[in-house]
Order: C-alpha cells, then structure tokens, then sequence
C-alpha cells in the first residue's frame, strides 16, 4: 500500500516568514554566498 498521498497531505507548511525568506533577493543572495564561501574553503583545505 502506497501511503504518499497521506504523507504529502500531513506534511508541514511553511510559516510566512520562511516564505518570505525563501522569496526575498537579498536572503538568497546571502545564502549564495555563505554556501559558495564554505565550498571555497573545503575546496582550499582539499588542494594544500
């Protein structure tokens, strides 16, 4: 038995401000770079 659909329906929805984020330019734009920053650094560490 396929119990997707159930688990789909029960799952959480994001709260406003999560939507927010999610849309706003400059929070994706601060994610971009924390992330692209700690990729940079694994990638440092990796090539001494």
């Amino acid at each position: 038995m396929d119990h997707t659909a159930d688990d789909i329906a029960s799952a959480p929805l994001p709260t406003a401000k999560t939507l927010r984020a999610r849309t706003n330019l400059f929070v994706q734009f601060e994610r971009f770079l924390a992330i692209n920053l700690k990729m940079a650094k694994i990638i440092r560490k990796e090539h001494r």
